[in-house]
């Protein structure tokens, strides 16, 4: 035999059939890294979901750290894996192609956002798997990692994207099943006005004194309603539904005057502001305008919640339409753009501001540069009062508060707390407290004392505002991380606050801002307080109803029931012996037995 034919002694002998046929070495990858990269994939993501309260930095790993894995993971690939150049390039080209193809036919709600959150790294995720078990197997690992590839990107081909939960998990339905919207379109056009007999312009003018809960969160923006109380054993003398009805989506709540509901939604390419029966929750009138805000995690509508006043119904939808309607019959009196007016985009998360009308001016942030933070319009007229500089986010509303005697307009925004006379818009005082994420919640007023909330962990932080020969004095009683309520508005009652810490109900002390108890898993909620029998109500994530002891010794949950179903994000209203509830698919009415009151007939 010719030795030219015979293979060197310390030369690997390749199978013809091999993929890596034509190279000297055929070596076991270098799985460390992968191993590492794939772990940091699936940790980052659900890391939210693990922790109670998430920080931003945790936050932030979790929306940028599957996509920067996934890249290293190709990195790891071509530069570190020891894999053959024919591998090399072959699966570099291969997923490249498959990726580029999947996301151009992914659904819509996946654009953007939901390709880096979701679809990248999952699709790579789903190469680097098969390659990390078979890294010794040359023959079969890259065939492997390319059906896996191939399978985990068009899977998300045929998924659409409904959002997030409140801990920041995908909620994802087939591409082809219809959407609550879509169904509530197909069926909007058959729903029948509500009777003209029993709601007419005769019926008289619609006010601010003829309105039980004129604005978001009632008449001091504050989530309490005296006066009501409700029979706590719920199997004995359970809720009655009065009725249950579709809604569109968005997260607005419920203002209430006489037997006429006001809330917004999206249908298709319009939003709409809607006047509902209050006793059957048929529509009375929609007031339809061309807008439609989306994003990736809350979805598509309007975020705030119509304010009831003397001179109109006033609205503010989710790309910044601020309008004033007539409440008997939706006809439009004035309208603006918020974009145009302060010459900005709209907020990542949509406006949110619910209008402050006091003064003969309505309020709203809007968070331009210069003096278009906060803008008040003329009520009548809509023209601009005037306008003061403020921070360029907020998603929450102008409160009206008194303080040391002085009464004001309070805005919480990411630069902190600001306190402007509301005739004029001067500044009265500021409290820097800046954060970089988002604001959202409203600020609690106990005398004195205010207590303002930030998102994502960073928990709650209570001042005293008090003046002296004209000189605001602002001191910082306590901040704590014991209260971090995220996006869950929360109460005071007595002495104390209830309210979420992330999506665990808690009870804080707010004298010291220390946690006294701890319990209860509602989700990312919202909650109600009914301070004459020491009541809260509250509205879970999931579309529960939950009757909670507000005292400070321990936590009792009293009663519970499932209300509506979907995401439930949305404040729910109390009116005599009447719950409203709504999310972004349904809108309920449920009747409880009460203590203190009648039922309404």
């Amino acid at each position: 035999m010719n030795r030219t034919n015979k293979p060197d002694r310390n030369e690997a002998v390749v199978p013809r059939d091999s993929p890596v046929d034509g190279y000297r070495s055929a070596r076991p990858l270098r799985w460390w890294p992968l191993a590492i990269l794939l772990i940091a994939i699936f940790s980052s993501r659900y890391a939210p979901k693990l922790f109670n309260a998430p920080s931003v930095e945790l936050m932030t790993a979790a929306f940028g750290g599957p996509a920067v894995a996934g890249l290293l993971i190709l990195a790891w690939w071509l530069f570190a894996s020891r894999a053959s150049i024919k591998e090399k390039a072959i699966g570099f080209g291969s997923v490249l192609l498959v990726a580029t193809l999947s996301i151009k036919a992914i659904h819509p709600s996946l654009k953007g956002t939901g390709t880096i959150l979701h679809v990248v790294p999952n699709g790579i995720a789903g190469f680097g798997i098969p390659l990390l078990l078979l890294a010794g197997a040359a023959k079969y690992r890259l065939t492997a990692a390319l059906i896996c590839a191939v399978l985990t990107f068009v899977y998300w081909d045929f998924v659409q994207l409904k959002g997030l939960t409140g801990s920041y998990v995908p909620e994802l339905t087939w591409r082809w099943n219809r959407s609550a919207e879509q169904s509530y379109l197909a069926n909007i056009a058959d729903a029948l006005p509500a009777s003209k007999s029993d709601f007419s312009e005769s019926d008289g003018p619609i006010t601010l004194a003829s309105a039980e809960w004129p604005s978001f969160r009632g008449p001091n923006r504050d989530g309490k309603q005296p006066g009501i109380a409700f029979e706590s054993n719920w199997q004995k003398a359970p809720p009655l539904r009065l009725w249950q009805t579709k809604m569109g989506p968005g997260w607005s709540s419920f203002t209430v005057a006489g037997d006429r509901l006001f809330t917004q939604e999206q249908r298709g390419d319009n939003e709409a502001v809607l006047c509902l029966n209050a006793n059957t929750g048929e529509v009375i009138w929609a007031y339809e305008y061309a807008s439609r805000f989306w994003e990736s995690i809350a979805g598509t509508g309007p975020r705030a919640t119509p304010t009831i006043a003397d001179e109109g119904l006033f609205a503010m939808g989710g790309d910044g339409i601020l309008m004033c309607l007539d409440p008997l019959n939706g006809k439009l009196i004035w309208q603006t753009d918020l974009k145009k007016d302060a010459d900005r985009k709209a907020p990542e998360w949509g406006f949110a501001s619910s209008p402050l009308i006091t003064e003969q001016v309505v309020i709203v942030h809007a968070g331009g540069k210069g003096d278009n933070g906060v803008i008040a319009y003329d009520v009548r007229s809509g023209a601009r009062n005037w306008s003061v500089s403020s921070g360029d986010h907020s998603y929450s509303s102008p409160q009206l508060a008194t303080l040391d005697r002085v009464t004001g307009v309070l805005m919480t925004t990411n630069t902190g707390l600001q306190f402007l006379a509301a005739k004029t818009g001067k500044q009265l005082w500021q409290h820097d407290w800046p954060f970089k994420s988002y604001r959202i919640l409203q600020p609690n007023v106990v005398g004195n004392r205010i207590v303002v909330a930030s998102s994502i962990g960073q928990g709650t932080r209570c001042i005293e505002a008090t003046q002296n020969a004209d000189q605001w004095h602002i001191d910082v009683k306590w901040t704590t991380r014991d209260l971090k309520p995220d996006f869950n508005d929360f109460v005071e009652h007595k002495g104390f606050l209830y309210g979420f810490d992330s999506n665990i109900f808690e009870c804080v002390d707010l004298a010291t801002g220390k946690r006294k108890w701890k319990g209860g898993r509602y989700g990312n909620g919202q909650v109600l307080l009914l301070p004459d029998e020491d009541q809260l109500l509250i509205s879970t994530e999931s579309g529960e109803l939950v009757l909670v002891l507000a005292n400070d010794r321990a936590f009792v949950e009293l009663a519970r029931f499932a209300a509506i179903e979907g995401k439930t994000w949305n404040h729910p209203v109390v009116i005599g012996s009447r719950v409203y509830i709504r999310n972004a698919e349904q809108a309920a009415c449920f009747e409880l037995k009460t203590r203190l009151t009648t039922a309404i007939n």
